[in-house]
Parts: structure tokens; sequence; C-alpha cells
């Protein structure tokens, strides 16, 4: 069978886009980056303030694919074993017997993931970063597609364990909601007013055959040398920054060019050019940038700095 052109997955995008819509109102931006982290087989971290819709935004997503979907509602006593499995002896048969936790399913949402322990957040570390789960010595194989969907609230510090910075490594970008226009949050009160909520009323789109012919047309999407250099400047940049701390690691370069193959593919094109790496920098770096400690006496956010690096990084004129 002949491969799909690059310019294929666009319908079956916009199909996902408009059912998300019916529920998430205003907010195209946060819908198509993650979709683009679906696309490049990433995992999404939505922070920001409670009630803007960080779970509804998941939970569309989850609701418009034909995949398998559990939620993790992370508190203090979820354990590692909760989220990975674990084995037991077998009533029935007296041999060991492996019982999978919630992340044997191919889309995970981890509702409120600073709320549990480090131990239990680092009991996703293999799982995002490899697709599969090791439970006494035996690994197995996840679900494709695999999708982690977290959200976590960034002003609320009580009962809270800020993610260490492996953890906040492997999602792939970071997406932030943000309040509605009045405009915009008239429509989402129109909507709620009935007897029918909007999730109610939307149902898979596709399923996870197609997601994963979506996700293998990525490498289809040609990068210049003159690309990746770009790529691997902005990251160099990040590291020799006076206000950062850390830099951004080699995965984060990995995934802001990815993101913007991802980002050119949706737009139609089967080559990257330098606006989809600029669009694509904040949400895949920002999130993976530590800052001095000056710096956030300042008052400096890692996304102010990465802005302004942007702006001193020559951009490659033509084709990228």
């Amino acid at each position: 069978m002949q491969n799909p052109s690059p310019a294929q997955p666009r319908p079956l995008v916009y199909a996902l886009q408009q059912n998300i819509r019916r529920v998430i109102v205003g907010k195209d931006e946060a819908i198509e980056l993650l979709l683009i982290a679906l696309i490049c087989r990433g995992h999404v971290l939505i922070e920001d303030v409670p009630g803007v819709g960080k779970t509804t935004l998941a939970a569309a997503l989850a609701k418009s694919l034909q995949c398998s979907f559990k939620r993790i509602q992370f508190t203090p006593d979820v354990t590692p074993s909760d989220v990975t499995g674990f084995t037991m002896v077998s009533l029935k048969t007296g041999e060991m017997e492996f019982k999978p936790g919630a992340v044997m399913s191919q889309i995970i949402l981890a509702d409120e993931i600073n709320r549990t322990s480090p131990k239990t957040q680092s009991a996703l570390l293999e799982v995002m970063e490899e697709g599969q789960v090791t439970v006494d010595g035996v690994t197995y194989p996840l679900p494709k597609p695999f999708m982690v969907l977290a959200t976590q609230n960034p002003v609320d510090f009580v009962g809270t364990y800020p993610l260490p910075e492996a953890q906040m490594d492997r999602f792939f970008l970071r997406i932030a909601i943000g309040y509605p226009s009045v405009e915009e949050e008239m429509d989402v009160l129109e909507r709620y007013s009935g007897q029918v909520t909007p999730m109610q009323t939307i149902g898979p789109v596709c399923g996870g055959a197609e997601i994963l012919s979506m996700q293998e047309q990525l490498g289809t999407v040609y990068a210049s040398r003159e690309a990746r250099n770009y790529v691997a400047t902005i990251a160099a940049s990040t590291r020799n920054h006076p206000a950062l701390q850390l830099g951004a690691s080699p995965r984060g370069a990995i995934a802001l060019l990815r993101a913007a193959q991802a980002c050119a593919l949706l737009s139609g094109r089967d080559y990257v050019l330098p606006d989809d790496i600029r669009r694509m920098a904040l949400p895949v770096l920002s999130h993976r940038l530590i800052l001095t400690p000056e710096a956030r006496m300042k008052g400096i956010s890692a996304q102010q700095v990465l802005a302004q690096l942007m702006e001193t990084v020559p951009v490659p004129t033509g084709r990228a």
C-alpha cells in the first residue's frame, strides 16, 4: 500500500479539533498544541489555575479517540503500585499473576499530578520515556498509541510536591489555557445552561490505528541541516544564559524539532520552516528551564528569558 501524503492527516486533525471545540470554547491554540503532541507521541502537562478547563480539555481529547482511557486522581495516598500494577499469588493456580495498574491504557489522565508523593510520581518515569512498565523485574509493554495528559495547579502549594526536573523533561510540552473573554464565557454559560452538558454530546471521531498512521507521517517531513542547526543553537543558548541554572536537554531539542515537523505537517507542508520552530519553542522548552536564584528573586520567568533569547538567535533565511 502506498504511504499517505503528509497532507492527509489534516482532515482527521480538523475533525478532532471540531469535536473538542464542542466542549472547549475559544482555546484553539491549546487544542492544536494538544494534537501536535499526540502526533509526536508526546505527553502533555496542562498547567493553569483551577476552573479554566484543564481536566475538561484532557477528557474531551480522550472521548474523541476510540482508545482505552483511565483517569488517575492523584492524592497523597496513591501508591506506585496503583499506577504501575503489582503481582500477587493467584488463588486458582498458585502462581504469581500480574494485576495491571491504571497506566495499562492508551490515554492516561494524571489529574493533579503534583498532589501525590515523589515516589508515586517517579513511577511514571519509565512509562513516559520508554512506553513500558517494569514490575518485580518483569517488563510489560504499554498499548499504542500511548499518551499521558497531566494537570496541575501552579498557584496552590499546600499539600503539593513539585515535579522534579527529570519528570518535567519527560513532558513533550506544557499548555496554559487561560481565562476566557466575556464573549467566550457567555458561550460557555449558554452551553452549560441546559440539561445535557457538552461532554455528554461528543463521541470518538477516530481510532488508535488512525492515530498511529498519523504518527508515522511525522518522519516524512523534511528538516534541513539549517533547521537542525537552528534548533541546536537555541538549545545551546539556553545552557549558556546567565539567568538560567539549567538549560534545555538534548531530549528537549529533539522534542522541538519533532514539534516543528508536526506543525509543518498540519500546515500541509513536507518541510520545516523557521516559523515552525519559533512557534513551538515556548511550549516545548520553557518548562525544561530552571532559573537561577537571582533571576527568581527579580521575578523573571523562564518564558520571558526564552522569548528574549529567541530574539538573539539568528534565524535561517528561506526554507529551513
